[in-house]
This record gives structure tokens, C-alpha cells and sequence, in this order.
């Protein structure tokens, strides 16, 4: 099995290394100690199951719980992040004390249950929120400016 240390070491790139190492060591540890290091036999639990048992995994919060189960485990489930915070804050969406829930809430209430559209959305938000609604944003350049 792979060593927190050397993990480190094969992820410095993307930043934040000792902390992300050891987040995804937890990953790895459950998923040998739960389902034989199984991906597969991981992806077999139903949706909600499957979210609440990648929450209970030390190191695995909400966002990147919602990411796993879209993106590597193809479920519709709604990521929201720190650009969809700032950017849906500013239109008055919601405050910016709200919950991650709450957030979620308001996106899944409102747009149909559909993969393929939640990762759509996602990455338009990612793309609006590096591009235009930054720290110091750029509103005039905002399609969502009314």
C-alpha cells in the first residue's frame, strides 16, 4: 500500500499536498477495509447510500462528496462550491452564510434530476466564476447582469 509520505510527494503539484495525501490515504484505507479496494463494488450502493458513506470517510466533506458521485461515480448529484457561493450570493440567490444544504437545495429544487445538466451547470459556474465573478469581479462582462 501506497504511504501518506509518497503520495505526497506524487500530488505536490496541485497544492495543499500533506493535507490532500492524507485525505485521500483515508479514501483508500476504507475502500480496502469496506469493499476489497472495489471502485466497483463501491458503485454498487444506491445513490443516497452511497453519499452518506462517502461522507462518514474522514476527509470527505460535502463538495467533494457531490463531486465524487458525479464525476467518478456518474450520479446526479449537485456540487456546489466556492464559486457558486460567490457568485449566486452576489445575485441575492442566497446569503453568504448559507449552508452548503442549503445551497444545494435551492439548485436541485429548481432544476430537473439530470446528470449530464448538473454537470453542465457546474462547469459553467467553475467558468463564471474564473473568468468574470472573481474576488475583484469583472460584472460588466456578467451574462447573469441584468
Amino acid at each position: 500500500m501506497i504511504s501518506k509520505r509518497s503520495l505526497a510527494r506524487l500530488i505536490r503539484p496541485a497544492g495543499y499536498y500533506n493535507v490532500k495525501a492524507l485525505r485521500i490515504k483515508n479514501f483508500i484505507d476504507y475502500l480496502a477495509d469496506h469493499h476489497d479496494l472495489s471502485l466497483d463494488k463501491l458503485s454498487r450502493r444506491k445513490t443516497a447510500a452511497l453519499r452518506s458513506e462517502l461522507l462518514s470517510v474522514s476527509g470527505i466533506g460535502p463538495e467533494t462528496c457531490d463531486s465524487i458521485l458525479l464525476y467518478a461515480f456518474k450520479r446526479p448529484s449537485f456540487v456546489v462550491d466556492a464559486y457558486t457561493k460567490r457568485i449566486f450570493s452576489r445575485h441575492d440567490l442566497f446569503g453568504e452564510d448559507a449552508g452548503y444544504d442549503e445551497m444545494k437545495g435551492i439548485f436541485t429544487q429548481n432544476i430537473p434530476v439530470d446528470r449530464k445538466m448538473y454537470n453542465e451547470y457546474h462547469a459553467l459556474i467553475v467558468r463564471l466564476g474564473k473568468e468574470l465573478c472573481r474576488k475583484s469581479p469583472k460584472c460588466g462582462a456578467c451574462p447573469l447582469a441584468g
